[in-house]
């Protein structure tokens, strides 16, 4: 857990909006160091100058978080500038929807590559320059938050690509928060659990690379985007109240965060539903109309 946060240094990917813009804010106030990372150039260069017009550190880099070269060479600059940093925020995502068998090799590759492979890299490069510092200095600290969703826990129908991705960031984030527990006491790990939060993420096709195409959309592609905008656009919580969250999980070394806890009660129905071996319960159980709405637009001629 990290006592001060005041001159220590943060790597926040996805920083140009949503959660990461709302984090470097935050560690602005704070005086802490800023690591900036985007692929969007205009919300980079705009969350850069905010944060250098508070008079902070910063070095902000266009990278794309799928790219095992460009994040290389990302820790290497952050190394060379900064030292290891303190805290490192892997939360660039995109979303996609649509039936789980309609969603092409592109869709696949551009939305694992993000949500998954981003996390991964941020993982391998930034541990071993954490855990060198700590071992250096006794009074080190470092903390490593990984946004996965509420997507991660629950398995929502038409968003089984986004589902896959969540999952799979949630398994990777608990193993690393055992595996440091072994090797130190100095650095830790967090999850971020967002449920809907109004962010840019529905939009996240706007930054989708040229070399993955997204192809026409199908019905049921147009069909999650629709749900999704809604969704999103509607939460009544904040991005800036969950980057708050994120903050306070890692001084006081919570790893579960969460933006809805009522939404758990999802989630242990989801575990009863695998403890007592029966089948997924009906998502919509609570909300038939949605269901029945979704259905229908699903199997129309």
């Amino acid at each position: 857990m990290i006592d001060d946060f005041k001159g220590k240094t943060a790597v926040l990917t996805g920083a140009g909006s949503g959660f990461g813009l709302e984090c470097a804010r935050i560690g602005a106030r704070l005086g802490m160091n800023l690591v900036l990372v985007d692929v969007q150039q205009d919300a980079l260069d705009a969350a850069s100058a905010e944060a250098q017009d508070a008079g902070v550190q910063v070095l902000a880099r266009k990278v794309d978080v799928s790219d095992a070269a460009q994040m290389e060479q990302l820790a290497v600059d952050v190394e060379q500038r900064f030292g290891a940093p303190h805290l490192v925020f892997n939360n660039a995502g995109v979303g996609a929807g649509g039936l789980v068998w309609e969603n092409s090799l592109k869709d696949w590759e551009w939305v694992l590559g993000v949500n998954l492979w981003g996390v991964v890299h941020g993982v391998r490069l930034f541990t071993p320059m954490m855990l060198a510092a700590a071992k250096k200095d006794p009074s080190w600290r470092g903390h490593i938050v990984n946004t996965a969703s509420m997507a991660g826990l629950l398995d929502a129908p038409n968003m089984g690509i986004y589902n896959v991705s969540k999952h799979a960031v949630v398994s990777l984030s608990e193993t690393l928060y055992q595996d440091l527990a072994l090797v130190t006491d100095q650095v830790s790990a967090s999850v971020l659990c967002p449920f809907f939060v109004p962010t840019g993420i529905a939009q996240s096709h706007r930054n989708r690379p040229g070399e993955l195409p997204a192809g026409k959309p199908t019905r049921s592609q147009l069909i999650g985007q629709a749900m999704s905008d809604k969704a999103v656009g509607s939460g009544k919580v904040t991005a800036a109240e969950v980057a708050q969250k994120v903050f306070d999980a890692a001084a006081a070394g919570q790893f579960y965060i969460y933006s809805h806890p009522k939404a758990i009660a999802s989630v242990q129905t989801r575990m009863e539903d695998i403890m007592l071996g029966r089948n997924p319960t009906d998502p919509f159980a609570g909300k038939p109309e949605i269901g029945e709405q979704l259905k229908t637009a699903l199997r129309a001629d």
